[in-house]
């Protein structure tokens, strides 16, 4: 070879050669941008979840994922988003969001709708205001609006309940649902679940203490009010039960704490057996119209299956232990709360 035969080769190599070093950097500089792009971890880690309110759109996503410092650089998944058009396929909801995800994956996650359910677990909760403030916590409606369909006469009489009665529709356990669950969606989800619970078994226990679904509910709530321990659950809801059958005044304790409205009362003076409430069962005979708290299933079954005794009376034992003293007689049961009243003066609980 010549050299000028040489020189033309080495002079075409380094052509080629700085050719294929462009085209290197060049591919390396928009791989690498690529790669940034979708395939680079880009979330921080300093939130669990993302919230996607339902309407919001893809300017809201942005404005809540700053405000929660969500990624490293919102620049790429803008980007990711725009290509995967993600403002079409946005869909609400409650997403985790583990630390270093990809634009790729978290886009995705949003557009299937991928949320990690919420579990609701719930009982022995007091108030129908308690419930619905629990529910706004764990699901994306606000208080109000449970509140609203808890006391909406159309849609709970569509269920068989009344405003009084509604709150023994909701049958304590746990539940697994989606943060952004409509209420209306809720309200048929625990229904299916109350016709679930309430079979065929369970039924034909209340007929035969001549009671319904309803009205075991609301005794439940006393029992579950009354009793620490769930192995003297049977025997309290006997006694209560005896009473009912015998026409006797239920004379409830916890029954006058609810219609006082104050929970912080330990001893039920006179005073509060004057509050003029049907839910006073020291005026007013048989059951209250509703249930004082929400009972739990162990509540609800204590009464389906109910001891066979005789008892009439209950009072706490004078011990603090959380038992009661049961009597047959009212001269027996003088005797128990006379030990009671003793022990509390002791103690200087007046009220």
């Amino acid at each position: 070879m010549t050299n000028e035969n040489e020189k033309s080769f080495k002079t075409k190599t380094k052509v080629i050669l700085a050719v294929l070093l462009a085209i290197l950097v060049v591919g390396g500089y928009y791989g690498l941008q690529f790669y940034k792009v979708y395939f680079a971890p880009n979330t921080t880690g300093k939130e669990k979840y993302l919230y996607v309110r339902t309407g919001h759109n893809i300017d809201d996503l942005f404005q809540e994922i700053r405000r929660k410092d969500i990624l490293t650089d919102i620049g790429t998944f803008s980007q990711a988003a725009a290509k995967m058009d993600l403002k079409s396929a946005l869909k609400p909801g409650r997403y985790k969001i583990a630390k270093g995800m990809t634009n790729r994956g978290l886009i995705n996650m949003l557009k299937a709708g991928n949320q990690e359910p919420v579990k609701l677990k719930f009982q022995n909760i007091r108030k129908k205001e308690n419930f619905a403030g629990y529910l706004a916590k764990n699901l994306e409606s606000d208080s109000l609006t449970f509140i609203k369909l808890l006391d909406s006469a159309s849609l709970i009489e569509k269920y068989g309940f009344n405003k009084d009665n509604s709150y023994t529709m909701f049958i304590p356990n746990t539940y697994e649902l989606y943060w952004n669950t409509s209420p209306s969606e809720f309200f048929e989800k625990m229904q299916k679940e109350y016709e679930k619970f309430w079979n065929d078994s369970r039924k034909a226990k209340a007929a035969a203490l001549n009671l319904s679904p309803i009205q075991v509910s609301i005794l439940a709530s006393i029992v579950d009010s009354e009793a620490l321990y769930d192995k003297e659950m049977p025997i309290i809801a006997g006694l209560y039960l005896n009473r009912l059958k015998k026409g006797i005044l239920l004379q409830a304790d916890p029954t006058v704490i609810f219609a006082n409205d104050d929970f912080t009362v330990k001893r039920v003076t006179n005073s509060l057996l004057q509050v003029q409430s049907r839910y006073n069962t020291y005026k007013y005979a048989g059951l209250p119209p509703g249930p004082i708290m929400m009972p739990s299933i162990n509540a609800i079954d204590a009464v389906l299956n109910k001891d066979n005794n005789n008892y009439i009376y209950m009072c706490a034992k004078e011990d603090f232990s959380g038992y009661h003293n049961f009597a047959v007689t009212v001269q027996e049961h003088e005797i128990n709360a006379k030990k009671y009243r003793e022990a509390l003066n002791k103690r200087n609980i007046y009220k």
